[in-house]
């Protein structure tokens, strides 16, 4: 579950290539439109950008294996003029029709405040009340976002969850090239050369060629 269209593969990509290749069945959420704070609210290139995204998720997911892909068109870089009651509901349902096992979202605290009410409204839908198919909350990092918050609001990204992406990290950036658009050169963090370095990084930390990392929000075992 992402903020915003290119969250969702940079954070857990290759996360969800494995997950398909396993055999389960995985839906992408993207909350926001993701383009519109870039142009002012009444013009029309905001449509036409909105609705590429959506293509370009539409794309990369079909990359990574799955086409459940969900749009909900929260606006761009302004999901704090939203009541979070509206954020939670819309993941309410979806946990509703879906019954997930494994929840992937955003970090708390991340340098974006999409990013922020993304996690707090998971934290809220995704309770894990008695009964729930639920067993696991993880938090992805994601790239020019979590780093650039420097660890100075309250939540800090300390990953505990490693995931041997070893055989799919050129899935995620296939499907990062789908995004190519929202990509920039190096040494920018989300460019295709440091999310490669990234992903090889956190996978020398546990002895494989790469990995995505998480922490871990609760896991019931």
């Amino acid at each position: 579950m992402a903020a915003h269209p290119d969250d969702e593969v940079l954070g857990c990509g290759g996360i969800i290539a494995r997950s398909v290749a396993e055999g389960h069945y995985v839906t992408v959420a993207i909350l926001g439109q993701g383009a519109s704070s870039r142009y002012s609210a009444s013009s029309s290139e905001v449509v036409t950008e909105v609705a590429e995204l959506e293509e370009m998720s539409r794309r990369a997911a079909c990359i990574l294996g799955t086409n459940d892909v969900r749009h909900f068109g929260l606006p761009d870089n302004r999901f704090d003029s939203v009541d979070l009651l509206q954020v939670v509901k819309i993941l309410e349902e979806l946990a509703r029709e879906l019954r997930p096992e494994v929840i992937y979202t955003q970090h708390g605290g991340d340098l974006n405040i999409d990013h922020t009410i993304t996690f707090r409204a998971a934290m809220t839908a995704f309770r894990p009340v008695p009964g729930t198919d639920l067993r696991s909350l993880f938090a992805f990092e994601v790239a020019s976002s979590t780093e650039w918050a420097f660890g100075k609001f309250a939540s800090i990204f300390v990953p505990d969850t490693f995931v041997d992406i070893g055989s799919y990290l050129e899935l995620k950036l296939q499907a990062l090239a789908a995004y190519e658009r929202e990509m920039r050169p190096f040494p920018h963090p989300r460019s295709f050369e440091a999310v490669s370095n990234q992903a090889k990084e956190r996978g020398a930390r546990i002895g494989v060629s790469a990995a995505e990392a998480l922490l871990t929000v609760w896991r019931r075992v």
